[in-house]
């Protein structure tokens, strides 16, 4: 895991001095937030946006105004198109063009955690060029944070180290980025080590991006977030529901597989594909929570949770109510142990609970009574591998479980029998095992 100097060290001197009395001024909770983040932040633009949307929904602010970051630098080097990559809403959005000037003016707009800036050129001239600039730095005088953006291919020239100048002397944190890195790939180092000369600054001290892709948002968003606690501590919150949906999607996924792995006329649980892609399920969601797993770790974590053995027992006690094709109950069972085995490696991954015996038959009986109440349309017809699959994944997630575990934690925890099946059915018909 990261220090807060390896975090610190990446920062403009300016900004490090402002972020470095902010962190010491956190609680201890909160740096131990900080830290987690910087391992689990994605460097993947779509998924990043999901964690921020999440981080949203926890972020209030007391004062009545959102952190206000603004973007600014020369003509030209990418500032809208960084701006879209950050805002929420289409409606937003900056018109982009390889012309210089095409922003005339700031326009701003809301990311879910803060509000975004998009500046005109500060380094243009003339009547109009004057007047831009001056809008520029109107909005750099009047935000939190500045991201001062310079371009690649044009390199830092005499009217940027001024710009720069300018915009240090107002005072505010700020990070410095050089856009368009993927048009000087084979020179990109000589290019950072040039610039960070010109600018008086580390290479380090400069974030490579390429605006178009929303590569290195991750870096751009840590950095403001390191600048505002409150951002610090909504992020932090996510995480958790962040994590949880990554997971679901392979957990979903495996659990659909194994659905139609077990309409095959094989023995229920003991067929090896089955514990094969509940092992590779188990391994994914492991990388999603920064756990060390291997796949045969995984196998045999599969393994230790005795779910061949239960699977086989709840097959023949749910056998003996009648009315349900042994295909269908084989294909419920297979894909309800697969989630509660996915459930059982979240709760191991990030809380450190292991489930007991009991709670595991509990999780998988109820799961395999709602999923046969959602597959029993299929009457004694078998669906095709793929209908089953799309059935499986449609039906997990209408009970809600793609948004959150605590479903099924609520289940575990209560006395209730059905709770999942309540959820949906409030006047459910009779299912098997009851």
């Amino acid at each position: 895991m990261p220090t807060i100097q390896d975090f610190l060290n990446e920062l403009p001197l300016d900004t490090r001095n402002i972020v470095e009395s902010l962190w010491k001024a956190l609680p201890g909770s909160d740096q131990k937030t900080l830290l987690n983040m910087l391992s689990a932040l994605p460097s993947d633009s779509n998924l990043l946006r999901l964690l921020v949307n999440l981080a949203a929904r926890q972020y209030k602010v007391i004062s009545g105004r959102k952190h206000v970051v603004a973007i600014v630098g020369p003509a030209n080097v990418g500032k809208s198109t960084l701006y879209n990559q950050l805002i929420q809403q289409k409606q937003d959005r900056a018109v982009v063009s390889p012309v210089p000037g095409t922003t005339r003016a700031n326009k701003e707009a809301d990311t879910g955690l803060f509000t975004i800036v998009d500046t005109p050129g500060a380094d243009a001239v003339g009547n109009v060029g004057e007047e831009e600039k001056m809008q520029a730095m109107s909005a750099a005088n009047q935000a939190d944070f500045l991201v001062i953006m310079f371009d690649a291919i044009q390199g830092i020239k005499q009217s940027e180290l001024q710009l720069l100048d300018d915009l240090k002397a107002l005072s505010k944190p700020y990070i410095i980025v050089m856009n368009k890195m993927d048009l000087v790939r084979k020179d990109a180092d000589q290019v950072l080590q040039k610039a960070a000369i010109n600018l008086h600054i580390q290479t380090t001290q400069i974030i490579p991006i390429i605006a178009k892709d929303g590569k290195s948002l991750s870096n751009i968003i840590m950095a403001i977030a390191a600048a505002e606690p409150s951002l610090v501590t909504a992020l932090g919150k996510a995480l958790p529901e962040y994590r949880w949906k990554l997971a679901w999607r392979t957990i979903a996924s495996a659990a659909s597989l194994s659905a139609a792995i077990a309409l095959t006329p094989l023995p229920i649980i003991d067929f090896a594909p089955l514990i094969i892609t509940q092992s590779v399920m188990v391994l994914s969601i492991a990388k999603i929570y920064n756990q060390k797993m291997n796949l045969a770790r995984a196998r045999e974590l599969v393994l230790t949770f005795g779910l061949g053995l239960l699977g086989r027992t709840l097959f023949i006690e749910l056998s003996k109510f009648g009315g349900v094709p042994g295909w269908l109950l084989a294909a419920a069972i297979a894909a309800s142990m697969t989630v509660v085995m996915g459930y059982a490696a979240v709760l191991l991954f990030e809380r450190g609970k292991r489930l007991t015996g009991e709670e595991i038959r509990k999780l998988s009986k109820s799961l395999t009574n709602f999923l046969l109440a959602q597959l029993k349309n299929f009457g004694k017809k078998k669906p095709d591998k793929t209908t089953l699959q799309e059935t499986i994944i449609q039906s997990l997630d209408h009970v809600g479980l793609d948004e959150s575990p605590r479903i099924l934690d609520h289940q575990m925890q209560s006395d209730a029998k059905e709770i999942i099946i309540d959820r949906v059915y409030p006047e459910k018909d009779t299912l098997a095992g009851e």
